[in-house]
């Protein structure tokens, strides 16, 4: 497995002014390295990609693979709703060095199937390192279809899908018309289900939190430990759904502050988290013997 069981969807740390926090960074990288996680995916939705500029993510880009070196492999999101900028910045993000790149299905301009074909053709076919498209239809308003999933993985270095659409029954489609496209969900609290259906991992927001609780219950899975599995799940369940109470990602951020991990607040136009979501996180975090 290329990537791995567990892919952090990483936060970007922010200092008091709300500029990149590189020294934040390197503490909040050993802390996933520490915890479970294989590979570190730079600059997706979590990571507040909307609010951070081209040279930012590069900057990113290397600073994390200075700090990783070889312990574990770098994802950077390098996708956008725009054919020609992802390409572009994709090209820019090989060049960095980074393992791979994540592609989020183009947003508000809603594209055909056969759009969505081309625009992750294209990028596919101007980088050579592997590519994963990012199935997310509750931010983006397209679904890539598993009809679509199946002719982009016959493109060599399409290796995989982020799937957060939330429909077992289309991942199972997925599974049966692409058997070679690598699936990792998209949703925490969907994972333990889909690795019923065949996924290798997850690509996840509570491993900044629980990341070698997660990756204990993959490997129990994988190892035929279902019972021990579902009983981890289960335990997880309540921190799966209050990293999610409010926008993604504003609780995450509040739990690793929480835990003594710093990484800031966040860019407009998010903010932070109000006074339910603290409880809620706070109460889950006491659960979890996270904070005291």
């Amino acid at each position: 497995m290329f990537f791995g069981r567990v892919i952090t969807a990483m936060v970007t740390p922010f200092d008091e002014e709300l500029r990149i926090d590189y020294k934040a960074l390197e503490q909040l990288i050993e802390h996933l390295l520490a915890t479970g996680t294989d590979t570190l995916l730079v600059a997706g939705t979590t990571g507040e990609s909307p609010t951070l500029s081209d040279d930012e993510k590069l900057e990113l880009f290397k600073a994390t693979k200075a700090i990783v070196g070889t312990r574990a492999k770098i994802m950077a999101g390098t996708g956008s709703n725009s054919t020609l900028h992802s390409v572009e910045l994709s090209k820019k993000a090989e060049k960095v060095g980074v393992d791979g790149l994540l592609l989020v299905s183009p947003y508000y301009n809603k594209p055909t199937q056969e759009g969505l074909y081309q625009h992750f053709k294209l990028i596919a076919h101007a980088v050579d390192i592997p590519v994963v498209p990012y199935n997310v239809p509750g931010r983006t308003a397209v679904t890539i279809e598993p009809e679509t999933l199946a002719r982009l993985s016959r493109i060599k270095n399409v290796v995989a899908v982020k799937d957060a659409g939330g429909d077992l029954d289309k991942t199972s489609k997925t599974r049966v018309l692409a058997p070679e496209l690598a699936v990792y969900s998209g949703d925490d609290s969907l994972t333990l289900p889909m690795l019923a259906l065949g996924a290798k991992g997850v690509i996840s927001v509570a491993s900044h939190i629980v990341g070698s609780e997660i990756q204990e219950m993959i490997t129990s899975f994988e190892k035929g430990h279902t019972k021990k599995s579902e009983q981890i799940h289960l335990k997880l369940i309540n921190i799966f759904k209050a990293l999610f109470v409010t926008t993604n990602p504003i609780p995450v951020k509040a739990a690793l502050n929480l835990i003594g991990i710093p990484v800031g607040g966040l860019r407009p136009p998010l903010g932070l988290a109000d006074d339910n979501t603290m409880a809620a996180l706070e109460k889950t975090l006491r659960e979890l013997g996270k904070i005291a």
